[in-house]
């Protein structure tokens, strides 16, 4: 186990940090895809051309997402096979105990 002495000295911004950047860039992807679509409104003359800018950056966002829960999956997968978590079991609930049963 780790003493506080070892821990860094930001230690605390940093997990902070990590935890708003899938929300910060969500919507860091929209704007952009949003300013995008008006440039090229603004470089076509088309009102349509915003949408596409609107759809690459919620597209960019739902990207992020599953970026995210991929890296999570495989931090999970990782624990999952650690020899120290594998005798490990979730506490049954009433339904289960009655199947054991018979």
């Amino acid at each position: 186990m780790q003493k506080k002495e070892d821990d860094p000295k930001f230690k605390k911004i940093v997990d902070a940090a990590d935890g708003l950047s899938l929300g910060i860039s969500i919507v860091v992807a929209v704007l952009i895809g949003v300013a995008l679509g008006l440039g090229l409104q603004k470089l076509t003359g088309a009102v349509w051309t915003l949408w596409i800018g609107v759809l690459i950056g919620l597209g960019a966002a739902v990207l992020n997402v599953y970026k995210a829960y991929a890296k999570q999956k495989k931090s999970l997968d990782e624990l999952a096979n650690d020899p120290r978590y594998r005798n490990y079991r979730h506490p049954k609930t009433e339904d289960e105990d009655e199947d054991d049963k018979y």
